[in-house]
């Protein structure tokens, strides 16, 4: 079982989907981080947001990340992650779990019958899932929104 404050690494804020707009932005096809070549034609075609992060409207949900437990895997403190609710969840996927009472962020990690939730931080531990805890896995992470 966790000790008390192990979970404390990620809180979660949760957002739902708003379906009553599509926003279209200007997208362009390929940006080169090599050398820009002035002969490379400048094409803008729509691109929907929510059409490219959303899959499954009535499953997904958006949380903003608070914490640091994940951060070598690409999830950092003020982060938005889109989360599927409808994704089966298997080994080695992210998922937002609800464990004891606190929601958190973790890689799942089900080998040999057992089931580990995995931090992405060598500071935090790996939780071990047991018959004592109250658990759920509430969905999958797909993408991961950040500020640059």
């Amino acid at each position: 079982m966790p000790q008390k404050g192990e979970n404390d690494a990620i809180k979660l804020s949760f957002y739902y989907v708003q379906n009553s707009k599509q926003v279209a932005v200007p997208y362009v096809e390929t940006i080169k981080a090599g050398f820009p070549s002035p002969a490379d034609d400048f094409v803008a075609t729509p691109l929907d947001l929510n059409e490219l992060l959303i899959k499954n409207k009535s499953s997904t949900f958006f949380a903003r990340v608070t914490g640091n437990s994940m951060e070598d895997a690409g999830i950092s403190d003020g982060d938005i992650l889109v989360i599927d609710r409808s994704i089966e969840p298997s080994d080695n996927r992210i998922a937002v779990c609800f464990i004891d009472g606190e929601f958190t962020v973790k890689r799942l990690s089900v080998k040999n019958n057992e089931c580990y939730l995995l931090p992405a931080n060598p500071k935090y531990k790996p939780i071990k899932i047991t018959a004592d805890n109250e658990f759920i896995i509430w969905g999958i992470v797909t993408y991961v929104i950040k500020k640059v």
